[in-house]
């Protein structure tokens, strides 16, 4: 091959290893992020503004749990798919890419994981659809991510438990409608989906940001929030930890984020990954961040307690589904797509 052959955005040809599935799926990703996202996110960073009129078509290309089985609405592809979703997202911006990640890996994947058949009927569907937004409430201001350091804490009280603490630096929080929150107990660490309106539960918006500003941040604050054991993940106090669910939203560091400065070039390839999840990234990050400094009022102390311990992963899919690809055309499209050969 010729230097004059090379792509390069692609110098590997790591995209001819995809599937015609996988192609499909990263091709119409990067013909949204061309004609939806970029249009707009120079305006939406300097406004510090996350455009939640895209939610809608975000949703309606099955791109919100796109791994999860479609009995629930969503896309059944593999975890290849997604990972290039989030690298043609993250092309756009990071914040685009953080709100996707955030609701597929951080929220539905645990109630997919962790959660009862009811939960799973009754959340995921309306949170595929973009109906329902969710947040996940592990990083606290004194601790950062450490579930060993986390102060939050329930108790129960019959059949419910009693909340009390907070959360920061917590992706899309302003804007959800739930929360997947992580929190001590005299059973160890347990997951709860606390809902918008449940007393005492309020969420307040962090501004001022130097990055991540086309994004929501926020602080997430829980004084005697009366949480139903129906809204207890049954399977959360098994799981690995909530440091290490799934987060492919580490392509961020890769190529999605390289290739900003080099979007009128020709396709470049995704970025393979295996069928295990993807694991949260040894880099710093507003969701995974350990803040400097504290905001707002103090958290409720909580007993110390050693995070759970670790788990075989559950088995994802690996085959692709026919979820998304059935809405894609078979071919490359958008000005920054050329022809090739596989």
């Amino acid at each position: 091959m010729s230097l004059g052959e090379l792509d390069p955005g692609d110098l590997f040809e790591v995209r001819s290893l995809l599937s015609e599935e996988e192609r499909a799926v990263q091709d119409q990703v990067a013909r949204f992020t061309d004609e939806r996202v970029l249009p707009i996110i120079g305006e939406c960073f300097d406004q510090g503004r996350f455009p939640s009129e895209l939610i809608p078509e975000i949703a309606a290309l099955g791109l919100l749990g796109s791994t999860l089985p479609e009995e629930y609405g969503c896309a059944g592809l593999n975890s290849v798919c997604y990972g290039l979703i989030c690298q043609e997202l993250e092309r756009g911006d990071s914040g685009i890419r953080s709100f996707v990640s955030v609701q597929s890996s951080l929220c539905m994947w645990p109630i997919h994981a962790y959660g009862s058949e009811e939960q799973r009927r009754r959340f995921l569907p309306a949170m595929a659809r973009g109906e329902l937004i969710g947040c996940f409430g592990l990083t606290e201001a004194h601790g950062g991510s450490d579930p060993a350091n986390m102060r939050t804490h329930a108790r129960r009280d019959g059949g419910d438990w009693i909340l009390n603490g907070s959360k920061m630096w917590i992706t899309n929080g302003g804007i959800a409608h739930l929360a997947i929150v992580w929190a001590m107990t005299d059973e160890g660490i347990q997951g709860f989906i606390v809902e918008r309106g449940m007393p005492g539960f309020v969420t307040r918006d962090i501004h001022r940001k130097m990055s991540l500003r086309a994004s929501v941040t926020s602080e997430l604050y829980f004084d005697e929030v009366r949480v139903p054991d129906a809204n207890r993940l049954p399977g959360g106090a098994r799981a690995q930890g909530p440091a290490v669910l799934p987060h492919p939203g580490a392509l961020r560091h890769h190529l999605g984020t390289d290739r900003r400065r080099d979007r009128l070039l020709p396709r470049g390839a995704g970025l393979r990954q295996g069928a295990e999840p993807v694991r949260a990234p040894g880099g710093r990050h507003p969701e995974h961040a350990d803040p400097a400094r504290r905001h707002g009022p103090p958290d409720h102390a909580g007993a110390a307690a050693q995070p759970p311990a670790r788990q075989a992963q559950g088995r994802r899919p690996d085959a692709a589904g026919p979820g998304l690809a059935r809405q894609v055309e078979q071919r490359p499209h958008g000005p920054r797509h050329r022809a090739r050969g596989a």
